[in-house]
């Protein structure tokens, strides 16, 4: 059977769709192609799929259930791989209902088609940006989320409960992933190391929240997507076993993951890799953390190891250093 992929022509559902290809795995590929960001590299991405064997793309949106339902009947998937999402912190401010029609009523539809054609398996994107306020290191599936900075991350944690509810009423198989600050070739224009290394080539200052003192666990795409690959045979298994007195367990099958990398790196550090692969010094405008991002993000992602045998192996400076050559051929500088 035929895998779902939504959200294809996205970052992270580029990147899935290739790496399933050359494991020989039938692709769908969904994408409503919206202009959050240029429609010009989602379509060069789409390019780099087109006339493979095993890809079909349809231009879709996900509010769109009629036609979403028709294509799982059509189509009888087994496991649906759902990363397509209005993404970004700052824009979820200023746009909070494009949030709400992606993230909250587009999944469910995502949910609901599962639930109705017996699919088997979804995993779905979830975010780092759930831990919210939490200051507890490193980050752990444990830890209680109930303290988001932004509408983005309430989107992707009510995706956790979502998925949740239907795992528990329905007995859905889900697997929601948690990522941590994604990077690498085709990455988005709003992302650090995008803007980064565009504004440095274009001798423009770079913006450096909270003063250049930030850390994150950057994650390799590549390591994501090997994640998530892995994760397909891991299907959730209902436990009756689990007792009601395990508040970070549930009889359901459902699990939740953090895919990052578990180093976490100063953004300072960050921009210095990026300025020596460039061999180009940044103009830096600092300024105050944002409204919405957290100082600091660390990944415990030993519950994924545990479950697939799998952490994340890219280094950052492997990492940017990719980047960078895919940018430079990519934009031709």
């Amino acid at each position: 059977m035929p895998l779902l992929v939504t959200g294809s022509a996205g970052f992270i559902g580029y990147h899935t769709c290739v790496r399933l290809l050359n494991m020989g795995h039938t692709v769908v590929g969904i994408d409503h192609l919206n202009a959050y960001y240029d429609v010009n590299l989602k379509r060069d991405r789409l390019k780099q799929l087109d006339g493979r064997d095993g890809f079909t793309f349809i231009e879709m949106d996900l509010n769109q259930i009629d036609e979403l339902s028709a294509l799982f009947q059509a189509q009888g998937f087994e496991q649906v791989i759902n990363l397509a999402a209005q993404a970004g912190v700052p824009y979820s401010l200023e746009n909070p209902k494009v949030y709400v029609d992606s993230n909250v009523s587009g999944f469910l539809n995502v949910l609901e088609c599962c639930r109705h054609h017996n699919v088997k398996h979804l995993i779905y994107a979830s975010s780092s940006s759930v831990y919210g306020q939490n200051t507890e290191m490193p980050f752990s599936t444990k830890h209680p989320v109930d303290h988001p900075m932004s509408l983005y991350a309430a989107t992707k944690r009510a995706n956790e409960l979502m998925a949740h509810a239907y795992s528990s009423a329905f007995t859905l198989p889900t697997t929601g992933l948690r990522f941590f600050t994604v990077y690498g070739p085709w990455g988005r224009p709003d992302m650090a190391l995008f803007l980064f290394v565009d504004a440095i080539l274009n001798n423009r200052p770079i913006d450096v929240y909270n003063e250049g003192k930030s850390q994150r666990s950057f994650t390799y795409v590549d390591d994501i997507v090997e994640g998530i690959v892995r994760l397909l045979k891991h299907i959730p298994q209902t436990d009756e076993t689990i007792q009601p007195d395990r508040p970070d367990h549930s009889s359901a099958p459902f699990h939740l993951y953090n895919i990052g990398s578990d180093q976490t790196v100063a953004l300072e550090y960050f921009i210095t890799v990026i300025e020596g692969l460039l061999d180009k010094k940044a103009q830096k405008n600092y300024l105050p953390l944002r409204t919405g991002d957290v100082p600091r993000t660390y990944a415990d992602i030993d519950s994924l190891e545990d479950a697939v045998g799998y952490r994340p192996t890219t280094s950052i400076e492997v990492g940017i250093e990719k980047f960078v050559a895919w940018y430079r051929e990519y934009y031709g500088v």
